[in-house]
């Protein structure tokens, strides 16, 4: 296939939404077929405020990212928060403002000890990424930060405002780490020197140093899994996977495990296909996102 000739866009997947189906697939189904509301809680809004804050310091002068700028910087980024999401404040209702505040200000404290912004220069925050596969397959993902070295080598962080994963639970946060690895491959012609998960809960960072070898494999099972999600939409067959994910899913009531029934899918909303033109910039950002890094 020459650089002009791109692939049909046969649909799209991010990380979250492939790790859903691993886990479940009619919880993928509820999410992203259905697309049925999910609560929030004070937990998630904490995270988004952290990474709010962890994203913006780095605007600061690198002598000025202290802890003391990072904790003035909380309420500001809240009261931010609030302003472009007017429902975040009523998560709160009935809780300690102040002493969701301070945990908030402890997660911040906690990434101040696993490293040092005043040493960094991030390349890129907040990174939306794209890749087009061969099969027409587009991935999609927000990369927190991107690092990259004086020789090129380029590192991925993510954040988790939570705990690291218990022991026998880690497949699904090394399967973002690969997803992440093989987009960045994809699109800038560059293995990942390093990916990590860096967990704010208990201050640990979970790394994973990729090969090519690896990636290609991660590329075959995302691969099988949009394969997978093809069938299962073509049938309406999503079939619940009791387990752990269960304890935090918000769809007790429609799922059979718990005695519920799914609602009737949705009938699906025939998107028109991309254009050419717009086929061909997806590949063209590949191709000079490339250039760029091999430059």
């Amino acid at each position: 296939m020459s650089a002009v000739e791109t692939p049909v866009v046969v649909g799209s997947l991010s990380p979250s939404r492939a790790a859903d189906f691993l886990s479940c697939a009619l919880m993928y189904r509820f999410r992203t077929v259905d697309r049925l509301p999910e609560p929030s809680s004070p937990d998630a809004v904490r995270g988004s405020l952290v990474h709010k804050v962890l994203e913006d310091i780095f605007d600061l002068p690198a002598a000025e990212r202290t802890r003391e700028r990072a904790h003035a910087m909380i309420v500001p980024a809240w009261a931010a928060l609030q302003e472009a999401e007017p429902r975040a404040a009523g998560i709160l209702d009935g809780l300690d403002e102040d002493a969701w505040l301070r945990s908030a200000r402890e997660a911040v404290d906690r990434w101040f000890e696993l490293e040092d912004p005043t040493r960094l220069e991030p390349a890129e925050r907040e990174a939306f990424v794209e890749c087009l596969l061969d099969s027409g397959l587009m991935l999609r993902g927000i990369i927190d930060r991107i690092d990259v070295a004086p020789d090129g080598a380029i590192r991925i962080t993510d954040y988790k405002s939570g705990n690291a994963v218990a022991e026998g639970y880690e497949a699904r946060a090394l399967f973002q780490l690969r997803f992440y690895g093989l987009m960045i491959w994809r699109t800038r012609g560059v293995i990942p020197k390093v990916i990590r998960l860096v967990y704010l809960g208990d201050s640990q960072i979970v790394s994973y140093a990729p090969d090519e070898a690896d990636l290609r494999a991660t590329e075959r099972k995302v691969q099988a899994i949009w394969a997978a999600i093809t069938q299962a939409r073509a049938t309406g067959d999503y079939q619940p996977s009791p387990g752990r994910n269960c304890d935090w899913c918000a769809h007790h009531a429609l799922c059979p495990v718990f005695g519920g029934t799914p609602p009737p899918i949705p009938p699906r909303r025939p998107r028109p296909p991309l254009s050419r033109w717009a086929r061909l910039r997806a590949r063209l950002r590949q191709v000079f996102s490339f250039s760029r890094s091999s430059g």
